[in-house]
């Protein structure tokens, strides 16, 4: 027959033989809160939260708790988002899985990814080289450039805001981005004679990857010999995009990157 304790005495000895157990655990070497070598496995949908005295989180990684997507997220200790990696991080949206996003003091979101191009910067938005050239005040017939330049692709989308002064007989502007060798026309206006002509043009960065060099050539053309037309710059920058209808097409082929290709600046046309 099993024995069982029954008297005080065997209760006391065993209470003591445990008190002895968790004392030497105590005092094993790593402490208990450490870990010195090995994993730490948070798994089937758990969380590590870190709070700092006060009990606002600074740091929390896992699954959330209900959209199921896995986070990343850093705080700072008033509690406002530094660094966000995934969806729902914050505030609670319905980002790319694994978007990466940096905040400012003020909320707002400087460095991220593309929202809706997975190969693009979406912030900071970056300029393009555009330069002015000796025809940027221009009296020819033919196509001259009147601004001009290469840059690396760094987001999505391109955008250009310029305005233009045709003489008498009025003028024409048009826009070419040059990339590995094929010349694109993004767009070609007319300008009435007498007035500035502004223009603006949003284009996604088909067929670029990131990084890859393109050119832009702002070329302009007066209608009439002899009457001049100048072309004014405002604005040169790419941008994130701003709904899925600008995601730009994926290129066909692996395109040569910043890292290993220089970029090609094409001379201007000869004046005929």
């Amino acid at each position: 027959m099993a024995y069982v304790p029954q008297d005080v005495l065997d209760r006391l000895a065993a209470l003591e033989r445990e008190v002895r157990t968790l004392r030497g655990r105590a005092q094993m070497r790593p402490a208990l809160n450490q870990v010195l070598n090995g994993d730490v496995v948070i798994g089937e949908g758990g969380r590590l939260i870190v709070k700092d005295p006060d009990g606002t989180t600074v740091f929390s990684t896992g699954q959330t708790p209900t959209v199921g997507d896995y986070y990343t997220t850093m705080y700072r200790d008033d509690g406002d988002p530094a660094l966000t990696i995934g969806a729902n991080s914050y505030p609670d949206d319905d980002a790319p899985s694994q978007m990466v996003r940096i905040w400012d003091r003020n909320r707002n979101i400087i460095v991220m990814d593309d929202y809706h191009s997975d190969e693009f910067l979406g912030r900071p938005w970056m300029p393009v080289q555009l330069h002015p050239t000796e025809r940027q005040d221009y009296t020819g017939t033919n196509y001259q450039p009147a601004w001009q330049g290469t840059t690396p692709a760094h987001n999505a989308v391109l955008y250009l805001s310029m305005t233009t002064y045709a003489n008498t007989g009025g003028g024409q502007v048009r826009v070419v981005l040059t990339h590995d060798g094929v010349e694109t026309e993004l767009d070609e206006w007319d300008c009435p004679a007498g007035t500035w002509t502004n223009r603006t043009i949003t284009r996604p960065l088909d067929g670029l990857q990131f990084l890859s060099y393109f050119s832009l050539r702002i070329e302009h053309r007066a209608k009439s010999a002899s009457q001049n037309v100048e072309t004014r710059l405002y604005s040169a920058y790419t941008r994130n995009t701003f709904s899925e209808a600008e995601a730009p097409d994926v290129p066909t082929a692996p395109a040569a990157n910043a890292a290993s290709a220089a970029p090609v600046v094409a001379a201007p046309a000869e004046e005929v």
